[in-house]
C-alpha cells in the first residue's frame, strides 16, 4: 500500500481516517450477494471501494422492496462504497478499470472462473505489473476442479454441500435455510482473507490470488456435521430444531406459542428439572447422561411439552431467565431488531437513498473499544461516481 493511496482515501473520506483498513483501496467486480457482503464489511473498517458495475447495472438492483425505484436489498450491502458504470466491451473501459486495479490493493470479483482472464483482467496479468495485488475470486466451486466451470447461487450450493439435507423436520421436504449462509459465509471468508494478506503484504510479502469457492466455504462452516460423519460414517439427518448432541436442546410448544431452550450441559439440565418439578428425570435411565438424553430427546419432548403447554410463553421465558438456562422466543425480524439489545448497541441505523428517500439499515454488529462503525457514505446510485472517476484517472493519465 503506497503513501499517496492513503492520501487519497483519508482525504476524500475524513471518517474513513481513524478505522482500521483507512488507506486500503478496493475495486469489486461484483453482483448480487456474497462479493458485494464481503466488499461492504471491508467498506465498514475503512477500506475505500470502488464497485464497477455494467451499464444494466448490479442485478440486485432490481430486487424488491423498492422505495422509490431504489431497492432496500441492493442498499443493504453496499453503503461505504462509490459506483462507477463501466462497460467491459469497450477497449476504453477496459484501459481504465486496468489502471483502477493497478491503483488499489484489492480486486475483488465473483464472476465464473475465467472471465476476467478474457476481458485481460486476470490475476496473471495484472500481478506481473504489481506483484503485491490482492486478487480475490469467488466462485461457486473454485478456480479449478472438474465442477469449476459452473455456476451456483445460494440454494444450488446448499443443496451440494449438504446443507438441504440437514435442515427441516425429519419427515419434510428439503429445506434451504432461510438466511442465505452460503452466500453470507463465503463473503465473510473472502474478507478474513483479504484482511489477513493485507498483513502480510504490509510486511513486504507479495500479493496472491485468493480463491473462495462458495462449496468449501459452506462444507468449511459445517464442521460440527463433517466431524460426526468422519467420526462414525454415516450423513447427519435433519432433527428440525433439535441438537444431535444435546438435549432439552430445541424449540418448545408452549401454550400460545413457541420458545428455545438450550441445556446444553447437566447443570443446565438438572436446572430444567427444577423449572418443570420433574426431579424424578433426573434418574431415569433415558435421560442419565447428555448422550443418552440426545438419544431419547424425543421422549424427553414429549414429557416436557406435557408441562409446558400449561402456560404461556412470557412465563416459560421469566422461568428460564430466573433459573439462568440459556432461552428465547422465536423472534420474527421485526421482533428481533426492536429486542432492547439491538437498540443499546446501535445496530438499526438511518439510512438516506440516493433519491433522498430515508430508510433504515443493519449496520456493522461489530464493536471497537466499545464503539460501532459509521456509516460513512449512502448507497450509491448505479453510476454515481463514474465522471468522479473518470476525471481522476484522465488526470493520472495525463500526469
Amino acid at each position: 500500500m503506497t503513501t499517496s493511496s492513503l492520501d487519497h482515501s483519508t482525504a476524500n473520506d475524513p471518517a474513513a481516517a481513524v478505522l482500521p483498513l483507512a488507506g486500503v483501496r478496493v475495486v469489486e467486480f461484483c453482483t448480487t450477494a456474497s462479493g458485494p457482503f464481503s466488499t461492504m464489511l471491508l467498506s465498514d473498517m475503512g477500506a475505500e471501494v470502488v464497485k464497477i458495475e455494467p451499464p444494466a447495472g448490479d442485478g440486485l438492483r432490481q430486487w424488491p422492496p423498492l422505495n422509490q425505484g431504489y431497492s432496500e436489498n441492493f442498499a443493504s450491502l453496499n453503503r461505504n462504497k462509490r459506483s462507477a458504470v463501466l462497460n467491459l466491451k469497450d477497449p476504453q473501459d477496459v484501459a481504465l478499470a486496468r489502471r483502477l486495479i493497478l491503483e488499489a490493493d484489492v480486486l475483488v470479483e465473483n464472476n465464473r472462473p475465467g472471465v476476467m482472464d478474457r476481458l485481460g483482467l486476470g490475476y496473471a496479468a495484472l500481478s506481473a505489473e504489481k506483484p503485491g495485488l490482492l486478487f480475490c475470486s469467488i466462485s461457486a466451486y473454485g478456480q479449478s476442479g472438474p465442477r469449476s466451470s459452473e455456476g451456483g447461487f445460494d440454494l444450488t450450493i446448499q443443496a451440494a454441500a449438504g446443507v438441504m439435507s440437514v435442515t427441516g423436520e425429519p419427515s419434510g421436504a428439503p429445506v434451504k435455510c432461510g438466511v442465505p449462509l452460503s452466500d453470507f459465509a463465503s463473503g465473510l471468508y473472502a474478507a478474513f482473507s483479504i484482511a489477513a494478506m493485507l498483513v502480510h503484504v504490509r510486511s513486504g510479502g507479495r500479493g496472491a490470488h485468493i480463491d473462495i469457492p462458495m462449496f468449501g466455504c459452506t462444507l468449511g462452516i459445517a464442521a460440527l456435521q463433517t466431524s460426526e460423519y468422519f467420526g462414525n460414517g454415516r450423513s447427519p439427518v435433519k432433527l428440525g430444531s433439535a441438537h444431535p448432541r444435546n438435549a432439552p436442546y430445541q424449540a418448545f410448544q408452549a401454550q400460545d406459542g413457541y420458545f428455545a431452550i438450550a441445556a446444553g450441559n447437566h447443570k443446565l439440565w438438572l436446572d430444567v428439572l427444577r423449572v418443570v418439578d420433574l426431579p424424578a428425570l433426573a434418574e431415569d435411565p433415558r435421560f442419565i447422561s447428555t448422550t443418552d438424553r440426545a438419544h431419547n430427546q424425543e421422549a424427553l419432548k414429549q414429557l416436557l411439552e406435557a408441562v409446558f403447554t400449561r402456560q404461556p410463553v412470557a412465563h416459560w421465558i421469566a422461568a428460564f431467565n430466573d433459573a439462568g438456562v440459556p432461552h428465547a422466543r422465536i423472534n420474527d425480524y421485526a421482533a428481533a431488531l426492536s429486542d432492547p439489545q439491538t437498540a443499546h448497541m446501535g445496530w438499526v441505523q438511518p439510512l438516506e437513498l440516493p433519491g433522498g428517500q430515508l430508510t433504515r439499515t443493519f449496520g456493522s454488529p461489530v464493536r471497537l473499544n466499545g464503539k460501532g462503525f459509521p456509516i460513512r457514505r449512502s448507497p450509491p446510485a448505479l453510476g454515481q461516481h463514474s465522471d468522479e472517476i473518470r476525471a481522476e484517472y484522465a488526470q493520472k493519465e495525463v500526469s
